[in-house]
């Protein structure tokens, strides 16, 4: 899946799978992901939350997409910061899947809290 993922891959976004419904995704804040403010824009942070979500809810071989998702940011993320995001699951059904990701810098601090529920199909994700 990270193969084809152009827009994790620009932000140098690695990923560890370490079982069906758990993700880690990791990347280092650049200064041409900065805002206006000097901080790391609120949509990469969620794009990075975000990542994590897919691939967690994607570690079964079932396509599966994102139905909502929410973010909740608690303090900024600047130039230089190493990011890491876990998702986990919350509950997995037949269709529908609840998973939370925290954000948290290098020194453990939470930047982010997200939220986000997944709908799965009956395709197989490699064919």
């Amino acid at each position: 899946m990270l193969a084809n993922d152009r827009a994790s891959q620009a932000m140098g976004i690695s990923i560890d799978v370490p079982e069906p419904g758990t993700a880690i995704a990791a990347m280092t804040v650049r200064e041409d992901m900065s805002n206006g403010f000097g901080v790391l824009h609120g949509g990469l942070t969620f794009a990075l939350a975000d990542t994590a979500f897919a691939f967690a809810c994607n570690a079964y071989d079932r396509r599966t997409v994102a139905a909502s998702a929410q973010i909740e940011f608690l303090r900024p993320a600047r130039v230089g910061d190493e990011l890491t995001a876990t998702a986990v699951e919350d509950y997995r059904g037949r269709r529908n899947g609840y998973y939370s990701v925290e954000v948290r810098n290098q020194d453990d601090e939470l930047i982010a809290l997200f939220r986000g529920r997944s709908v799965g199909s009956d395709e197989a994700l490699l064919k």
